[in-house]
């Protein structure tokens, strides 16, 4: 029976990562998914690279300043290996209360700055506008890519495969599935929102809107009550909703108006925008949404 270094539950971009990372140093990689490889939470998302957003927990700013700060290098290497592009944009705009609690590294914008940086956003009410040194990849890009460079690697991904099992047996690990039995020095579980207790789903609903001006919007647009992610296609992603309703990953119209009613306030011309696509995804959250 042939046996792994290290075995992965779950496909999704953090699973295709740790595996392209094990490969590199020599190790023999399985990663298994319970459905499709990469069509959960790593796809549906919307692909903000932030820092230090001031909604993340002060504490956690020097992890995720460093995880962004290795993103560029990160970005590279699946281009290389896979042959394909994803997207990567520089440059973010944050809209927040003037009470807000700001990383030292956010700029403030005067209004004649942020007239000409984004010269059709309306910034409402909201007192301090700031010049965010962020990112942003398309994310269904990003997976595509993951999955191309770890098959390039070498690395076995088999999908519709889930896991209902890992057990130590002595030196090595037992890894149960649906259709089969695995053994590998270690195992790995990265299943996202269905990792287990304590991680339940938050899910998201989010859109695409495609404006009559594909320069419409230059940078990423965060503010408390909606996000806009620009692609290069012309294509802006709005969202998004944060709900506990469990695995249901419904698509409820009256959300998806609502994100479209909240862009249009900070970019009127996203009112007569057509949809051209919406869909939900499912984050894992924990009790306290802190990292586990």
């Amino acid at each position: 029976m042939k046996t792994w270094d290290v075995i992965i539950s779950g496909a999704g971009i953090i699973g295709v990562s740790l595996g392209l990372e094990l490969r590199e140093r020599g190790a023999e990689v399985l990663v298994l998914d319970r459905a499709e490889p990469g069509r959960e939470a790593s796809s549906a998302a919307a692909g903000m690279l932030s820092g230090a957003d001031p909604e993340t927990p002060v504490p956690l700013w020097p992890l995720t300043r460093r995880s962004a700060k290795l993103y560029p290098q990160f970005v590279e290497k699946l281009e290389r290996l896979s042959g394909t592009k994803v997207d990567f944009r520089r440059g973010a705009i944050a809209l927040f209360p003037a009470a807000t609690e700001t990383p030292p590294e956010h700029t403030p914008l005067s209004s004649t700055e942020l007239k000409k940086l984004e010269p059709a956003l309306s910034p409402g009410d909201y007192s301090a506008a700031l010049a965010a040194q962020e990112n942003s990849v398309d994310p269904d890009l990003l997976m595509k890519a993951a999955l191309l460079a770890a098959r390039a690697a070498g690395i076995e991904v088999r999908g519709h495969t889930a896991v209902q099992q890992m057990q130590s047996t002595g030196a090595q690990v037992e890894v149960i599935a649906e259709n089969g039995r695995f053994i590998a020095k270690a195992a790995v579980n990265c299943q996202g929102a269905w990792a287990g207790v304590p991680v339940r789903p938050r899910k998201g609903q989010m859109l695409y809107m495609q404006p009559k001006n594909p320069a419409l919007l230059r940078h990423v647009l965060r503010t408390p009550d909606v996000y806009l992610v620009p692609r290069s296609s012309g294509k802006i992603l709005v969202g998004a909703t944060v709900e506990d309703v469990g695995y249901d990953k419904t698509v409820i119209p009256e959300a998806i108006q609502d994100l479209h009613r909240a862009a249009a306030v900070f970019m009127p011309e996203l009112a007569s925008a057509l949809v051209v696509s919406s869909w939900a995804g499912l984050r894992p959250g924990t009790p306290d949404d802190l990292p586990i």
